[in-house]
């Protein structure tokens, strides 16, 4: 093995992708904060050409990345076809029910069953970057407990402090009851496990005299992103960014990296090949984004109807729907969301037969 350290870290794929795109995402979000402070000042608004990269590019093209690692993926499908059409039958169908109980019923248990995608993906990230460590139980349960503090601090900060000039879905779909003298406690809290972090971690560096970087930038990264993505800024594009593009850019890389190695090995045949191949990235990225701009496209053409710029051609003719109907349409297009919540917790754990 190469005595260059960067060759000795638990990469997923090749360093550069790893480092690019996986890794750097929180850090090159806040900087450009950081750079361009007058975009993020308290704004409730976001202006088309920023939805289209962040949310449209971004947010809702990494939830079709999942069809490259399940229903294009020939031996994942194979092994969990059942489970692959069980999850959008029952969420379509629990979808109905809730929103049929009421909107904002449905909208907050989508909320929070997305919040529980994203504190688990920085838990998976975290877990695949320590694979390699060979440290003391201790040392795990600190890295456990500390990514777990950086996302859900910030989230009991949005529950119990002032108002936020954001949401995630809509607004009212988190609770809130605003309790400052909880969240002082809760304040301490956090930083005395921040502080604790940071102690083991140069503690581990000396006894060891190795540095597990990448680890140590998933943790670092996700502290940054999500405290000043929701507590130290209050506005809608400061969330944005530092949310969807450390969320959902991390994990269209996971799923490139993988899907890579498959087709490298020759795993899943000719069936991804145009996908991962040379120039597959084109490909890969192309297909998601258009799948992205139709979900969007109907999104606003049935219920939002806030983008008509951005989605003309959805907007040939008027469209009102009763609420009976939306009960329906509403559910069928978060599916591929609901989806991709649900299945993500699954598709990872597949062990794949020697």
């Amino acid at each position: 093995m190469s005595n260059n350290p960067i060759t000795k870290q638990p990469w997923l794929g090749k360093p550069a992708i790893d480092i690019l795109f996986i890794l750097l995402p929180p850090f090159v979000s806040l900087l450009f904060i950081v750079l361009f402070p007058a975009l993020f000042r308290n704004n409730k608004e976001m202006p088309d050409h920023w939805w289209v990269v962040l949310i449209l590019l971004v947010d809702v093209a990494h939830v079709y990345s999942t069809l490259y690692r399940t229903y294009f993926d020939k031996t994942t499908y194979k092994q969990q076809r059942t489970l692959l059409y069980l999850i959008p039958a029952l969420g379509f169908v629990a979808g109905v029910l809730l929103y049929t109980a009421g909107s904002m019923i449905f909208w907050s248990i989508l909320a929070y069953l997305a919040v529980y995608h994203f504190v688990r993906q920085q838990y998976g990230f975290m877990r695949l970057y320590s694979r390699k460590e060979q440290v003391p139980l201790w040392m795990k349960r600190v890295d456990k407990l500390t990514i777990y503090s950086a996302t859900i601090y910030p989230l009991l900060y949005w529950h119990l402090g002032s108002g936020r000039n954001f949401n995630w879905f809509v607004e009212g779909d988190f609770l809130h009851a605003e309790a400052r003298g909880l969240l002082n406690i809760i304040t301490i809290v956090y930083f005395l496990l921040v502080a604790f972090y940071l102690i083991k971690e140069i503690y581990l560096i000396v006894i060891s005299g190795t540095v597990n970087a990448p680890r140590i930038a998933v943790i670092a990264g996700t502290l940054l992103s999500w405290y000043f993505g929701i507590v130290y800024f209050n506005g809608d594009m400061a969330f944005t960014l530092l949310n969807v593009v450390s969320h959902g850019v991390p994990y269209m890389a996971l799923v490139w990296i993988y899907g890579k190695k498959q087709q490298e090995q020759a795993i899943n045949g000719r069936n991804l090949r145009l996908f991962f191949g040379r120039y597959g990235i084109l490909l890969f990225l192309g297909l998601i984004f258009l799948l992205a701009y139709i979900e969007e496209g109907f999104w606003d053409m049935a219920v939002w109807k806030e983008r008509r710029e951005v989605f003309r051609v959805f907007h040939l003719t008027t469209l009102t729907l009763s609420d009976t109907a939306l009960a329906v349409i509403v559910p069928l297009l978060a599916l591929p969301q609901i989806t991709h919540y649900v299945i993500d917790g699954f598709i990872w754990k597949i062990k794949r037969e020697s």
